[in-house]
Formats: structure tokens, C-alpha cells, sequence
């Protein structure tokens, strides 16, 4: 294996999660809805604004990884959910659908070895598919922790 395929590898690893990360399905795995809009006593939000600002979070890095109309998204407004709870019963399912099929689609893109992970993204100010990877990476493992304390506080976490 060359360098190139151990780099896309890893960084389909760290995507995934697992090892030293939480992975996705198994901290959404089984979630009581009757809890999705709860903020557990102490914590600042509730499984379903954590859920739902992942996905946001996720999908704009996905777009500003491979749209060169991107449109910045105004934050922090347009990154979480106005309400605790989802807006329909089968809101969260949708969310839940829409996170794996953006990181299946991030997962892809690095996985192509057209793909230079290394280029500047041309409407961007430096940043690589690399660095796009690894922020998602990043920024999912540090909400799923939270949502994790989420279902430890309210008691549903193994």
C-alpha cells in the first residue's frame, strides 16, 4: 500500500469512527424518541439540536468541499435547530438518513483517487479535501461525545 491509499484509508477510519471515537450508529442505535427533545438537567441541548446541528455542520462542510457556488452559512443561526424537539415524528429518522448519506458522500469524494486531497479548494481560502475530512472527522466525534453524555444523563446510555 502506497502512501496515498494509507492516507484515504485512515481518513475512511477516522470518518467512520470506532477506535478512539464514538461511531454514529451506535450512539444514535436505539434512541428513545420520547427523549429526542429533552435537554437533560446541566446539559445546553437536547439529542435532537445535537442530531440536527451535526447533520447542518456535516452537509455544509460536504457542499463547500465540492460546490464551487457554495453559499457560507449564517452562524451560529443557521447551524442549530430553533426548537428542542423535532418538528414531526419522523424528523429525526430523516436527519439520521441525511447524516449517513452525506458522510457515505464525504467518504466517496476522499475515497476517489481523483480526488487530490492535497489541492487548495479553488473558492476556498487555503483549505483541502484533506482539511474538509478531517474537520468533519472532528467536529462529528466531538457532538457525538455530547450526545453520549445526553443519554447518560437521562439514563439510556449502556
Amino acid at each position: 500500500m502506497n502512501q496515498d491509499q494509507s492516507l484515504r484509508k485512515h481518513l475512511l477510519e477516522l470518518l467512520d469512527g470506532g477506535h478512539a471515537h464514538a461511531a454514529f450508529d451506535d450512539v444514535v442505535a436505539a434512541f428513545p424518541p420520547k427523549y429526542y427533545g429533552e435537554i437533560p438537567n446541566g446539559l445546553p441541548h437536547s439529542a435532537w439540536m445535537l442530531l440536527e446541528h451535526m447533520r447542518i455542520a456535516q452537509h455544509d462542510i460536504l457542499d463547500f468541499s465540492r460546490n464551487p457556488k457554495y453559499k457560507k452559512l449564517k452562524w451560529p443561526d443557521a447551524y442549530w435547530p430553533k426548537k428542542p424537539a423535532p418538528p414531526s415524528p419522523t424528523a429525526w429518522d430523516a436527519s439520521v438518513k441525511s447524516f449517513r448519506e452525506d458522510l457515505d458522500a464525504m467518504k466517496k469524494l476522499v475515497n476517489d483517487q481523483k480526488t487530490d486531497l492535497f489541492a487548495k479548494i479553488e473558492w476556498g481560502e487555503a483549505q483541502t479535501i484533506l482539511r474538509e475530512a478531517m474537520l468533519m472527522a472532528d467536529h462529528n466525534s466531538h457532538h457525538l461525545g455530547q450526545l453520549i453524555d445526553v443519554r447518560r444523563v437521562l439514563g439510556i446510555w449502556k
